[in-house]
């Protein structure tokens, strides 16, 4: 990943793309070390020369940045860095492609947590058995430290599969690739943590199907929704 990502922005600059790239270049300063935690980071004037954009486009991304709690605002001080994150990050992620993937996430968020709640509500016996099955193959990748990323996408589709709605399945097998990517960045880092790590996601996956499995709606999508929030959090997490 290049530091301003001219090579990208001359390909698309729509304001929204130039964002993207501000967006991946500060996250790549940041993981490589040039600006360290607790730092301030450059004023938006100096940032704008350096990737080459408008200062609009900086507070786009910058904003977009505070959100994902990577840096915080001090009134009258200025931008710092809250979180380091793992300079992994940057070998598992495409190049540009990180601000994309935190919007995937954002997307599912609410998308998955839906598909959750009225999965609850509608399951037939054939779809409780793919969720099954699709979870005790998720626990072996735990347990033999596999990535799982195609294992954990077919456990999400057969959550879209058991809403028995044709849109929710369609707009889910429309995603695999987008939501492949964010899986394999955020399965990519857990393996290199601790086995504990593993395990909570792992457990976050159990509770997403107890709660259908017991028809509880309301807790199937706060567990869909916290699973996918916490996914997006740690593809931030700091060394």
């Amino acid at each position: 990943m290049t530091d301003t990502g001219l090579e990208l922005a001359a390909r698309d600059t729509s304001p929204e793309r130039l964002s993207d790239v501000v967006y991946d270049g500060i996250v790549a300063l940041i993981a490589r070390g040039d600006l360290r935690l607790n730092s301030r980071l450059p004023s938006e004037t100096d940032l704008s020369t350096r990737f080459a954009v408008s200062r609009p486009v900086v507070r786009e991304a910058l904003g977009r940045l505070r959100e994902d709690g990577v840096v915080v605002s001090r009134q009258g001080s200025g931008t710092y860095v809250k979180r380091q994150p793992d300079l992994a990050v940057l070998r598992f992620a495409q190049v540009g492609s990180l601000a994309d993937v935190q919007r995937c996430f954002e997307f599912r968020a609410g998308h998955e947590a839906a598909a959750a709640a009225l999965a609850a509500e509608r399951w037939q016996e054939e779809d409780l058995q793919h969720l099954r099955e699709a979870l005790e193959v998720l626990e072996r990748c735990v347990k033999t430290g596999t990535v799982g990323i195609e294992e954990d996408r077919q456990f999400h589709e057969a959550v879209a599969h058991a809403t028995r709605n044709p849109y929710y399945i369609s707009i889910q097998e429309s995603l695999a690739p987008h939501i492949a990517t964010g899986m394999n960045i955020t399965r990519q880092l857990s393996l290199l943590r601790t086995p504990e790590r593993l395990r909570s996601v792992q457990s976050e996956h159990d509770a997403i199907f107890e709660a259908v499995r017991q028809r509880d709606s309301e807790g199937a999508r706060l567990a869909m929704q916290r699973h996918i929030l916490n996914a997006r959090q740690r593809m931030f997490e700091g060394v």
